[in-house]
């Protein structure tokens, strides 16, 4: 009897299949939606607190 036979790897290939398969599904449900929620942009204030203050103005 060999240590390294075509069988172990075998069995390690079929095991590492159905390993694969079982966390496949127990995860399935949580892969229906989007990865991530649409981004979405910040919307813009308008008024006094927008408008440039005298130190940042460059004058000609």
């Amino acid at each position: 009897m060999r240590l390294f036979s075509p069988d172990l790897f075998r069995n390690f290939g079929f095991g590492f299949v159905l390993g694969a398969l079982l966390i496949a599904g127990a995860n399935a449900e949580s892969w229906g939606g989007e990865l991530a929620p649409a981004a979405q942009a910040a919307e813009l204030r308008a008024g006094p607190a927008d408008a440039p203050t005298a130190e940042f103005v460059i004058a000609p």
